[in-house]
C-alpha cells in the first residue's frame, strides 16, 4: 500500500550514520520507509553537477557519472555487469543536472543480495577503462553533433534558450558539454573529478521502500570508503542583465519552426510566492494538458501544433515525461514557454500569439473563474506527481535541497486550499514581466524571419478549413500585436555551429 501524501512527512526520517571513520550528519540522510513495499529504492545524490565542469572540460561531470553507471568496475567488465543485472529485473543509472548528480536504483527485496554488491561496486570501484571512456565520449558526441541538432527541434530550441538565458554563468552550457571539450576529456580528468566531487562529505544517501536496518548499516560501512571531505560550493549563477527582447535564431532546413522563450526567475520552490505562481503557470500552460490556456489558443482553436506549455522550474526531457522530474534542483530557475513546432508560414503569428497571451496575463492577472477551476484541478493533479516510492524519495531529497520543512507536495496542496486570487495576481505582478525575454527559434530562412521581426511586419494567417468568426476576429488582433525587436538583438547561428 502506498502512503498518502498527508502522512509522507511522518515517514521521512533523518538519522545519523557513520561512513567509515567519517561522520555523516542528519541532513545527509533521507529515509522513506514503506513497510509493505516489496522493493527498495536508492537515490544516492552528490552535490556535483555541470556547473562544476572546469573551463575547457564542459561535460566532465556527466561523463564521470556515466563511467560509474555505464562502464566496468574493477571486478566486472561492462558486459558482465549487464549480464548480472538482467535476471534481477533491476538496474541503476545516473542523472546529471547543473547542481546535482544522482545515482538511481530500484530492486525487489528478493534480489537484494545479488543487486546491492553490484550497485556499491559501481560507486566505489569504477575501473575507469579507456574503452569505456571512448564509448561514452562517442555516445555523447553523437548526441551533441547529431541527435540534438537534427532529431528534435523542440529540444534543440530549449537547449539554445538555456544557454542564452544563463550565458556567462555556471548554468550556461549543456550538462552533456561542448563538442571540443568532450573530445579533450581524458581518464585522468575523470579520475580527478571523481576523487574531488564523489566524496563522503558531498553525498546525500536516500533509501526508500521495504528496507531493513541491516541494509542501512551496510550502506554506511560501504560508503565509508569514499574519499573524505567535500569540494567548495559553486557560486550562485549570475546571468547577464538584459533589457528588451533578445532572439537567437538557429538556421536549419526545417519543415516547421520551434519557439522557446523565457527569462531568469529568482522565486524558488518552498517560498511563499512559488505556489500562487505555480497555479498561474498551470493555467497558462500545464505540461501536456489540453485544458491549459496556451494549448487552447494555439493548438485547439487554430491547430497550429501539438502543444504549448509554460514552466517556472527547469523541466528537462519534457518530451519523455508527463509529470515533473525530481532531483534537478537549481538555485536560480527560469520562466519559460514552449511553442512546439508550427508550420514555417505561421511562425510569426504563433510567436505573437504566445507573447500576447503572456502579456495579457501579466497585465490583467487571472480571472476568478480561471483561478477557481485551476485550483480545483491542481488539488487533484498534484496527487499524481509521485505515485511510486522512488519518486517520493526524489521529492524528499528535493525538500532537503530547497530547505523545505515537511513535504513540498503536501505544502503545495495546503497552499492551494488557502491561497486567494489576490495572492496569485500579486505574485504575477511581482515576479513576471513581459518586456525582457530571451527567445530561441529553430527555423528555415532565418534572415527573412529576422527582417519580419525587426520591421514588426503584420502576420495575417489563413486556414485550410473554416474557423469560427470569433477566432477570425481575434486573429486580426494577434497578427498586429506589437513585438519590438532591435536588429542588433537578433543573432542567427547555423545549426552545425552549435555546441562546439
Amino acid at each position: 500500500m502506498k502512503p498518502a501524501l498527508t502522512s509522507l512527512v511522518l515517514l521521512l526520517t533523518a538519522v545519523s550514520i557513520s561512513l567509515g571513520g567519517s561522520s555523516v550528519s542528519n541532513d545527509q540522510v533521507v529515509l522513506l520507509p514503506v513497510k509493505n513495499d516489496p522493493t527498495v529504492s536508492f537515490r544516492i545524490l552528490f552535490n556535483a553537477g555541470s556547473q562544476q565542469d572546469p573551463a575547457g572540460k564542459e561535460g566532465l561531470c556527466s561523463i564521470t557519472a556515466s563511467m560509474l553507471t555505464d562502464a566496468a568496475t574493477t571486478r566486472n567488465t561492462y558486459e558482465q555487469v549487464l549480464e548480472k543485472l538482467y535476471p534481477l529485473a533491476a538496474g541503476y543509472s545516473a542523472s546529471v543536472s547543473v547542481e546535482q548528480t544522482v545515482i538511481i536504483g530500484r530492486v525487489h527485496n528478493d534480489n537484494m543480495k545479488e543487486y546491492y554488491p553490484l550497485l556499491m561496486d559501481a560507486l566505489l570501484h569504477p575501473a575507469f577503462r579507456q574503452d569505456d571512456l571512448d564509448r561514452i565520449k562517442s555516445q555523447t558526441l553523437n548526441y551533441l553533433e547529431n541527435t540534438l541538432r537534427y532529431s528534435s527541434d523542440e529540444e534543440l530550441g530549449k537547449a539554445v534558450l538555456y544557454a542564452s538565458v544563463f550565458e556567462g554563468s555556471g548554468y550556461g552550457h549543456l550538462t552533456d558539454g561542448l563538442v571540443s571539450a568532450v573530445r579533450s576529456i581524458t581518464l585522468d580528468d575523470v579520475r580527478g573529478f571523481y576523487g574531488s566531487h564523489f566524496t563522503a562529505g558531498n553525498v546525500v544517501v536516500g533509501v526508500g521502500g521495504g528496507y531493513d536496518e541491516a541494509l542501512l548499516r551496510q550502506i554506511a560501512n560501504d560508503l565509508g570508503s569514499l574519499p573524505a571531505g567535500a569540494p567548495p560550493a559553486a557560486p550562485r549563477p549570475a546571468p547577464k542583465a538584459r533589457q528588451g527582447l533578445h532572439v537567437v535564431m538557429v538556421e536549419k532546413d526545417a519543415p516547421a519552426t520551434a519557439i522557446s522563450m523565457g527569462f531568469p526567475l529568482d522565486i524558488l520552490r518552498g517560498q511563499a510566492d512559488w505556489y500562487p505562481l505555480a497555479l498561474a503557470t498551470s493555467w497558462l500552460g500545464e505540461h501536456r494538458n489540453s485544458s491549459s490556456h496556451l494549448y487552447q489558443v494555439i493548438r485547439e482553436a487554430r491547430g497550429l501544433n501539438y502543444g504549448d506549455y509554460a514552466y517556472i522550474e527547469n523541466y528537462p526531457n519534457g518530451g519523455q515525461r508527463s509529470m515533473p522530474p525530481q532531483n534537478v534542483g537549481r538555485r536560480m530557475q527560469l520562466f519559460e514557454m514552449w511553442i512546439r513546432p508550427v508550420p514555417n508560414e505561421t511562425r510569426q503569428f504563433a510567436l505573437r500569439a504566445g507573447l500576447r497571451e503572456f502579456a495579457r496575463l501579466v497585465r490583467d492577472g487571472m480571472t476568478r473563474n480561471d483561478f477557481e477551476l485551476t485550483r480545483s484541478f491542481l488539488e487533484k493533479y498534484v496527487l499524481q506527481f509521485a505515485p511510486t516510492t522512488l519518486e517520493r524519495l526524489g521529492y524528499a531529497l528535493d525538500d532537503r535541497f530547497y530547505g523545505i520543512r515537511g513535504s513540498h507536495l503536501e505544502n503545495y496542496r495546503t497552499a492551494l486550499r488557502t491561497m486567494t486570487l489576490a495572492d496569485v495576481n500579486a505574485a504575477i505582478r511581482k515576479h513576471w514581466q513581459y518586456g525582457t525575454m530571451q527567445i530561441a527559434i529553430v527555423t528555415k530562412d532565418a534572415k527573412a524571419f529576422k527582417d519580419a521581426l525587426v520591421n514588426d511586419s503584420p502576420s495575417p494567417i489563413t486556414y485550410k478549413t473554416p474557423k469560427p468568426q470569433t477566432v477570425m476576429d481575434e486573429d486580426k488582433e494577434i497578427a498586429a500585436f506589437p513585438v519590438k525587436v532591435k536588429a542588433e538583438d537578433v543573432e542567427i547561428v547555423k545549426v552545425e555551429e552549435l555546441f562546439k
